[in-house]
């Protein structure tokens, strides 16, 4: 894992606390995305979904829900996993982001009243994880030693 690249994608030196972030947010935004994508946990599906975004100025609808159903769908279970932790969690706090600014911010703070402080948290979270990857307990571990193995590997060949 010599490669800047690989550094920067995969290298974590959080240790446990990443995990205990991870995991719950990363149900949480898979199955908001499965509610979006499939209409599970009471969802509207992509068709019910785009036809909201379009209403809100999301247009196109479908398209939009297809991507934030994606984004948090995957995203969230790529966080739970802890695969590809920094673009799943950067996909996911922009994804955040548009949900505060599109839908929330004119209802203040509280969820009660249909505010922006629960995808806030979200958001914040998602960019701490971009920030500081995966952890210890994370599949980026064990990409991040096979890309060294590989990189060692074509070293011992071709003798660079």
């Amino acid at each position: 894992m010599n490669t800047p690249f690989a550094q920067a994608l995969f290298h974590s030196r959080s240790g446990v606390a990443a995990l205990i972030l991870r995991v719950p947010v990363g149900l949480i935004l898979a199955a908001h995305g499965a509610q979006k994508l499939f209409g599970w946990f009471g969802g509207y599906g992509l068709e019910g979904t785009g036809q909201w975004m379009a209403s809100i100025g999301l247009a196109p609808g479908y398209l939009m829900a297809l991507l934030a159903g994606g984004a948090e769908f995957f995203g969230g279970l790529a966080l739970v996993l802890g695969l590809l932790t920094r673009p799943a969690a950067l996909v996911s706090a922009f994804t955040m982001l548009v949900a505060i600014f599109a839908v929330h911010i004119g209802n203040g703070l509280f969820m009660s009243n249909n505010g922006y402080e629960y995808a806030l948290t979200l958001f914040v979270v998602t960019l701490g994880l971009a920030i500081q990857g995966g952890g210890r307990f994370a599949l980026d571990n064990l990409l991040a030693q096979r890309f060294a193995d590989a990189q060692a590997g074509r070293r011992l060949v071709t003798g660079r």
